[in-house]
């Protein structure tokens, strides 16, 4: 009997990873599920990096998406929240088209509800209901590349949305419904 549960625990759990890898975007499905991945980040407010493999061996390592979390929190809060970690697939895969392994200096990671809310009071160009309060999204730049190449390699993937912000010097990205816009 406890060989028939393990054998039908594993088809439903395959059935499941089946499901999915067909709602995966269709960049993350070709993505190998064996190579491991790194994200490489550097929070420009914390002075603090994140440099770690965070999937392997076809999962995600729990610790190292905690320590990823921890270095994009709310700077202004210290709060923290689950990060998608399809967001750091997407940054993954724009570091793989950008050809760098340059870090992606975070200017905006986490933002609490009140942090965004404080934002938008003072900027039309803040989302009242931001990708980054639920932990989807991220404003970055990478040292060495080109503004335009990096929401280029952003677009390219049409991963979620892509902001375009030349002169504040960023790109947001995010794993929302995919669009784009400029900012300022």
């Amino acid at each position: 009997m406890p060989n028939h549960v393990r054998r039908r625990d594993l088809l439903k759990f395959g059935g499941a990873a089946g499901l999915a890898a067909i709602a995966a975007p269709a960049w993350a499905q070709r993505m190998d599920i064996w190579e491991p991945r790194r994200a490489v980040l550097d929070n420009l407010h914390t002075g603090e990096t994140f440099n770690e493999v965070y999937y392997a061996n076809g999962s995600y390592l729990p610790d190292a998406l905690a320590e990823a979390t921890r270095v994009m929190r709310d700077w202004r809060t210290g709060d923290e929240h689950f990060i998608d970690p399809g967001l750091f697939d997407a940054l993954h895969a724009i570091g793989d088209k950008l050809e760098t392994r340059a870090p992606f200096q975070i200017i905006s990671g986490y933002r609490s509800p009140k942090t965004n809310a404080m934002l938008h009071a003072r900027s039309s160009g803040v989302a009242e209901n931001s990708q980054h309060t639920i932990g989807k999204a991220i404003d970055i730049r990478v040292p060495g590349v080109e503004l335009s190449n990096l929401r280029n390699a952003a677009l390219s993937l049409s991963a979620g949305g892509v902001g375009f912000y030349p002169v504040s010097n960023f790109v947001h990205v995010d794993t929302g419904r995919v669009r784009q816009w400029r900012g300022s």
